[in-house]
């Protein structure tokens, strides 16, 4: 009992120091509240101050709440103060660029940074309304900034937000211009923001510029120009933005390059930080394409896309070949990864192709069938567009979580908007031909065998059971999968918290979500097709992966 009594105090004592600190009345008040409920309240207590946010796979991202573990007012200040502190000791010179999403509290955290950055003495320049996060980095690189900040929790759930930072030239690199930060950028801005004094003390300046459209308008013209002017455009698309800020950029990129105008899912049109019409906005999840089909059934659209919330992923729903009554497919990102891989190659489009670790390894095969430049790197897009160390430059990189990056002299960084673009101008070659994409897989298919891949992925409320489960894999580590010897077995611990096994015809690999509680095990399964029967291929394929994630989840005990 003395042992609750003091921990109690002392949680008291650690929330009436923030309360003297923070900024901002609705998150005093929020904190307040839970003191009144204490003891009741101690374990949410203690979950909001069990640490501050740091910086993972795309920077900070938490819960909406008071506390050092959540986003709010208070942690946006001092992550603001932080940043440009260290951009200051880097002697960084240029304003910095902000942008934001629609999500509860972006607009308030980007208008805060600004002012931090313009209190600090360094120009901030404001994206004119919520953007996609392709937008923001590709203004770094047009604008000349030092560095930019995108507010955005991307596809978390509606009561999260987020904080990206990218680097321009001069401390990026000419192949981290307008990335996301990687070591030692992330510790030693970790480092400044832990060194932020009171915040009654962060200088506050004034707003910063607010831009114009006209940057809106050179992104779509940049755009519009990853794809090949004059080719076949009569391609009927259906699309969501999910809620999210991606619509009025990607219907004014497909009409500004010839396409018909997309038909827009009405209820998902207008973005809406309550994503009232999903379970989880993330066109990933089970259910969260289903009115984007009911539409793309109802205009007889030959192609379905879908941008997550900030428009920085791509998500393919295709019509699955007459006869089979499976209706509407979405398509894997690996899929759409090897797809357009091949089509930029086909259109001559020369440099170093790239994806990561946990992608399927097709597109190793074809850059080795076609002389084409390779390299696989960890995963994130801050990995990716640092690949090969750009020699030779890279033409293309994409991640099996619908990333893709077509266009790295225009947005070195996943984009939704540009890779929706390039999936079209595809398609409707195809349609000329009288062609699908899924035809064209199976023609790859055909080419290389079939690379059938799939994800276990378990989301967890303790991450204890994350780290037991990697634990309990490399101390016992498999011998064997489906029947067949396990030839090389991979542990990348310190460097990465990743285990890769294979086998002549199957891979695995395993890590923790680095934006997501989750554990996930990539799996792929490399099936030969027999005297072109890839049907067949495809059906032994499933068969052997269902048996793999068996294996896998017995193993991680899970």
């Amino acid at each position: 009992m003395a042992a609750e009594t003091t921990d109690l105090d002392r949680m008291r004592d650690q929330a009436r120091r923030w309360l003297d600190d923070d900024p901002d009345p609705a998150s005093r008040d929020e904190l307040r509240a839970v003191l009144d409920r204490l003891p009741a309240s101690a374990p949410e207590l203690a979950d909001r101050f069990a640490g501050p946010l740091t910086f993972g796979t795309a920077g900070l991202r938490g819960p909406l709440r008071a506390g050092p573990n959540g986003m709010n007012l208070a942690v946006v200040t001092r992550a603001a103060a932080g940043l440009v502190g260290w951009l200051a000791a880097e002697g960084g010179e240029g304003p910095l660029v902000i942008g934001y999403d629609a999500r509860h509290g972006s607009r308030e955290f980007a208008e805060r940074t600004a002012r931090v950055a313009t209190g600090a003495g360094r120009p901030a320049l404001l994206l004119p309304r919520p953007l996609p996060t392709p937008v923001l980095a590709y203004a770094v690189r047009r604008l000349g900034g030092v560095a930019g900040v995108m507010v955005t929790a991307s596809h978390n759930p509606p009561q999260d937000n987020g904080y990206k930072v990218y680097l321009g030239a001069q401390l990026g690199g000419a192949l981290g211009a307008g990335a996301q930060i990687v070591p030692p950028a992330d510790a030693g801005i970790e480092a400044a923001i832990r060194a932020v004094g009171p915040l009654a003390q962060v200088p506050l300046g004034p707003p910063g510029q607010v831009l114009g459209d006209d940057l809106v308008a050179a992104y779509v013209e940049r755009a519009v120009a990853v794809i090949a002017p004059g080719g076949p455009r009569d391609l009927r698309v259906a699309y969501t933005p999910l809620h999210g800020v991606g619509a009025a950029v990607l219907t004014a990129a497909f009409a500004r390059a010839g396409f018909p105008t997309p038909g827009v899912v009405p209820e998902q049109a207008e973005p809406d930080p309550a994503f009232p019409t999903v379970s989880f906005p993330n066109p990933e999840e089970p259910g969260a394409v289903d009115r984007l089909v009911a539409l793309a059934d109802a205009t007889d659209a030959d192609l379905a896309i879908a941008n997550d919330p900030d428009a920085d992923r791509c998500a393919v729903v295709v019509r699955e070949p007459a006869g089979t009554g499976t209706g509407w497919r979405m398509l894997r990102g690996d899929e759409v990864g090897v797809l357009l891989a091949d089509h930029l190659m086909r259109r001559g489009v020369d440099g170093l192709y790239a994806t990561t670790i946990v992608s399927s390894s097709l597109l190793r095969a074809m850059c080795a069938a076609r002389g084409r430049a390779y390299d696989e790197t960890l995963t994130g897009f801050k990995w990716i567009v640092r690949a090969g160390g750009g020699t030779p430059p890279l033409a293309y990189g994409y991640e099996e979580a619908l990333g893709y990056c077509v266009a790295p002299d225009h947005v070195r960084d996943k984009d939704g908007i540009t890779a929706a673009l390039t999936v079209a101008e595809l398609a409707a070659g195809l349609k000329t031909q009288g062609r699908t994409l899924t035809d064209r897989l199976d023609e790859l298919a055909a080419e290389f065998g079939v690379h059938h891949t799939d994800q276990l992925s378990v989301r967890v409320n303790d991450l204890r059971i994350i780290a037991d489960a990697m634990a309990r894999v490399r101390a016992a580590t498999p011998t064997t999968l489906l029947g067949a010897p396990v030839t090389g077995a991979q542990d990348l611990l310190p460097d990465a918290d990743v285990v890769i096994l294979r086998t002549a015809a199957a891979r695995v690999v395993i890590r923790p979500s680095g934006t997501e509680p989750k554990l996930k095990a990539y799996l792929e399964v490399v099936e030969p097709v027999a005297e072109g029967d890839v049907p067949a291929a495809r059906t032994r394929a499933a068969a052997a992966l269902t048996t793999l994630r068996a294996e896998v989840a017995t193993a991680l005990g899970i």
